[in-house]
């Protein structure tokens, strides 16, 4: 009786798992299409001045600009979370995601080393063309 309940618990851990996975996954997955996609063009540009949200209200501003800070934060933590031994999920993708949110020194840098390896900019503008966007310029 005991042995059945453990493998019942076993199982059950297992299929927990695969749910979290196929959850976050799927999460992180949805949020970067919708990140990269209403990226601007010149994101990953040197000419890139900065400032997003630039064309909303000042009042706009102000909420839109810390709650992309804070779900950004939120996709770093859980990047790093997922990032560790024996947890599921896309933990680099996330740390990427996050890291595109938040507002950081010295992040620019990071963001362009990355993306500018071309298989990642292709995926990217892969993703782009699909919903009709323009594809990224890295320098």
């Amino acid at each position: 009786m005991v042995e059945s309940v453990a493998a019942w618990f076993r199982v059950a851990d297992m299929w927990l798992i695969a749910v979290w996975f196929l959850a976050s996954l799927a999460f992180t997955l949805i949020v970067g299409a919708l990140i990269v996609v209403n990226l601007p063009q010149n994101y990953f540009s040197s000419r890139f001045d900065g400032q997003l949200f630039s064309d909303s209200s000042p009042l706009l501003r102000v909420i839109l600009i810390p709650l992309k800070n804070l779900v950004g934060l939120a996709m770093l933590i859980l990047g790093i979370v997922l990032s560790l031994p024996g947890v599921p999920g896309q933990g680099l993708l996330t740390i990427l995601l996050g890291l595109i949110l938040v507002d950081i020194p010295g992040k620019r840098a990071l963001e362009a080393r990355i993306v500018g390896r071309p298989a990642i900019l292709s995926i990217l503008n892969k993703l782009r063309a699909r919903f009709g966007k323009p594809p990224l310029e890295v320098d």
